[in-house]
């Protein structure tokens, strides 16, 4: 995990000073990217320990669609405890839109759309996750094959806006790769847990589709460290990573994978240092 902990110095290196939404302070640096071979091994930072039972937790929460936090069929990460409401709800945060992405259809007979007459639709919704997954299967040379999370529209209603904002599938020569943007990165304590997150994802839909888990590519937009946590990073700076774990995954279908399914091996990792979560 040495091109993460580049990224950690580069920010301190030539980051910027610059006041953000939590009042916290931040160091940031703008437009990032670095890459990740799913080959070499999983992508888990080794130079602190990262809570990869969370990280499973938080994707199947996602892939299910919940954005309750008090959904009992998938056990929730309490990551997404301080913005929940009294009831437990997000908002039509990354699940919703990920397998529920509203849309709306002109009903037959109500009016031609090209007509002054008001036309009735009808609220129906596109279950992206679903569609790119088969879109991987049969069209695998798509340069389409996207899912967002980004709705305009829906922003006002979630309790906290997508930060990694959509994602892109690329076939080539059997292997399978996945972009994400992120239009706002939490070096210290978000980031880690956001690379083995579609790490993780990028493994299962490769096995759902035969093909073999390639390439994650991680294109940042506001790339920041909280002031905060600056001591925190340069403890883990000083730390030398280990060898890179390796994920096995049940031969199940994709969206029948539960929690039990899915097994880190060889996690090495020096302790854990805490980071404030800023909200």
């Amino acid at each position: 995990m040495r091109p993460y902990l580049d990224q950690l110095r580069k920010i301190l290196e030539n980051g910027e000073k610059k006041e953000d939404r939590t009042g916290t302070g931040t160091i940031s640096l703008f437009g990032m990217q670095t890459k990740y071979d799913l080959r070499d091994g999983f992508p888990l930072v080794t130079t602190k320990k990262v809570l990869f039972d969370a990280v499973v937790r938080e994707l199947l929460w996602f892939i299910r669609g919940s954005t309750n936090i008090n959904d009992d069929l998938v056990q929730h990460t309490p990551i997404w405890n301080a913005w929940a409401d009294p009831d437990g709800e997000l908002g039509p945060i990354y699940g919703y839109q990920w397998r529920s992405w509203p849309r709306y259809i002109a009903v037959p007979g109500s009016g031609e759309e090209d007509d002054s007459e008001a036309v009735l639709y009808r609220r129906e919704s596109v279950d992206q996750l679903r569609e790119v997954i088969a879109q991987i299967k049969k069209s695998p040379d798509s340069r389409r094959l996207i899912v967002s999370a980004w709705n305009v529209s829906d922003i006002p209603r979630m309790k906290l806006p997508p930060c990694h904002a959509f994602f892109q599938f690329y076939v080539v020569n059997g292997r399978l790769d996945l972009q994400l943007y992120q239009r706002s990165a939490d070096m210290a304590l978000g980031v880690p847990f956001n690379i083995a997150s579609y790490a993780l994802l990028l493994q299962m839909v490769a096995q759902e589709c035969g093909l073999t888990p390639g390439v994650f590519t991680h294109t940042l937009g506001d790339a920041h460290i909280y002031l905060n946590h600056l001591d925190g990073i340069r403890t883990q700076l000083e730390r030398e990573p280990l060898p890179l774990p390796v994920v096995h995954i049940g031969q199940k279908p994709f969206f029948e994978l539960k929690f039990e399914d899915i097994k880190l091996e060889g996690y090495q990792h020096l302790p854990f240092i805490k980071f404030p979560v800023a909200v």
